[in-house]
C-alpha cells in the first residue's frame, strides 16, 4: 500500500515530465512539418502583417517625393475630407445594397442547392451536376464578364436575338441601371452557388442517418426530413458562415463590378473599392483611398463581432 501511494504522489511531476518530453520529441520527430509550416508563416506575416504599416498613410498628407515617413501629419483631417465627399456616401449606400442583396441570395442559393443535391439518389447524375455547377467559380470576372456581355448584350446578345427571333422587344440586361442590378446579382449567384455548396453538402453528409431513420418511422416525408432534419443539422455551419458573410458586407467584388459596368449603367458602379481604385490607382490620392480601406475595414470588424455576439445571444457558437 506504501508502494502504491508513493507512485501516485509522484504521479503529477512525473506527468509534467512526460509532457515535457513529448513535446521535444514531437519537435524532433516532425521537425521537417514544423518547418515547413514556416513558409505559409512567412507568406502571412509579409503580405498580410507587414503591408499594414501603410495604413499610416491615412493619417498623413501623402507625398511620393516625401516618402510614407516623411510626409506630413495631418491626423484624421483625411477621413474628414473623405466623409465630406458626395462620392463616399453614394459607394456607401451601393456597397451596402450589392452587399446585402448579395447575401439574400448568393448566402442562400447554396443552402438550397446542397439539400436539393442530397435528395439525388443517382449519385451518376449528382456528380455530373456537381462538376458543371463548381465549374464557373474557377473563371475569372474577366471572362465571366465577356460571356455574359455575348449573351445579355442588347445590340447582338445572342439572348435578345432569339427574344427578338420569337417577336419581343429586346431587353437591355446590361444597359439600364435596374436590369443590371438584376443580372449583376443572376451573375453573381451562377458563378458562387456551386462552391458554396461544398462546405454544405460536406456537413449534411455527418448528420447521423439514424435521425432520417427515426423521421422515416415517425411517417416523415423528404421535405419533412429536410425541415426538420437537414437544415437544423446544418444550423451551426449556416451561422458561421453567415458571420463571416456579415465581415464582408462593406467589402464587395471590385472584379466583377469591374468586369459587368460600362458608361450607361453608373448608378449602382460606384462602391468603395471601385471608388479607393479610383482615387488611389487612377487619381494617385493615395491617404484618401487608404482612410477609405481603414474604415471600410473597420466595419467589417464591427460587424463580424457584432453578428457573433448576436449569435452567441441565441444559443450558438459563434466564431470568437
Amino acid at each position: 500500500m506504501k508502494i502504491e501511494s508513493a507512485s501516485k504522489t509522484e504521479s503529477p511531476l512525473h506527468t509534467r515530465g512526460t509532457l515535457g518530453k513529448s513535446f521535444a520529441f514531437y519537435l524532433r520527430r516532425d521537425l521537417q512539418l514544423y518547418l515547413m509550416l514556416l513558409i505559409p508563416i512567412a507568406f502571412v506575416l509579409v503580405f498580410k502583417y507587414a503591408p499594414m504599416s501603410g495604413l499610416v498613410l491615412a493619417f498623413k498628407n501623402y507625398k511620393i517625393a516625401h516618402g510614407v515617413w516623411g510626409s506630413e501629419w495631418v491626423g484624421f483631417e483625411v477621413f474628414r475630407e473623405l466623409f465630406a465627399k458626395h462620392d463616399f456616401g453614394r459607394a456607401v449606400r451601393n456597397t451596402l445594397l450589392l452587399n446585402c442583396l448579395d447575401l439574400v441570395f448568393s448566402f442562400t442559393m447554396p443552402i438550397v442547392l446542397a439539400l436539393l443535391l442530397n435528395e439525388v439518389r443517382s449519385i451518376r447524375f449528382k456528380r455530373i451536376n456537381q462538376t458543371l455547377l463548381y465549374l464557373p467559380h474557377f473563371l475569372s470576372w474577366i471572362i465571366i464578364g465577356a460571356i455574359a456581355y455575348q449573351l445579355l448584350s442588347e445590340g447582338n446578345g445572342v439572348v435578345n436575338n432569339v427574344i427578338a427571333m420569337m417577336g419581343g422587344n429586346r431587353v437591355p440586361f446590361l444597359q439600364e441601371d435596374v436590369n443590371w442590378l438584376i443580372s449583376y446579382l443572376a451573375i453573381g449567384v451562377w458563378q458562387s452557388m456551386g462552391w458554396g455548396t461544398i462546405i454544405y453538402l460536406a456537413a449534411i453528409s455527418g448528420i447521423n442517418p439514424e435521425l432520417y431513420e427515426a423521421a422515416t418511422v415517425d411517417g416523415a416525408g423528404r421535405w419533412r426530413k429536410v425541415w426538420n432534419v437537414s437544415l437544423p443539422s446544418i444550423r451551426t455551419t449556416i451561422v458561421t458562415l453567415l458571420i463571416m458573410n456579415l465581415g464582408r458586407v462593406m467589402e464587395g467584388s471590385f472584379e466583377r463590378i469591374y468586369a459587368l459596368q460600362n458608361k450607361a449603367t453608373t448608378e449602382f458602379t460606384t462602391t468603395i473599392p471601385v471608388l479607393v481604385y479610383r482615387w488611389g490607382i487612377e487619381g494617385g490620392n493615395f491617404s484618401r483611398a487608404t482612410a477609405l480601406g481603414l474604415f471600410q475595414s473597420m466595419i467589417g470588424i464591427m460587424l463580424v463581432l457584432l453578428a457573433d455576439r448576436i449569435a452567441k445571444k441565441l444559443g450558438e457558437d459563434g466564431l470568437l
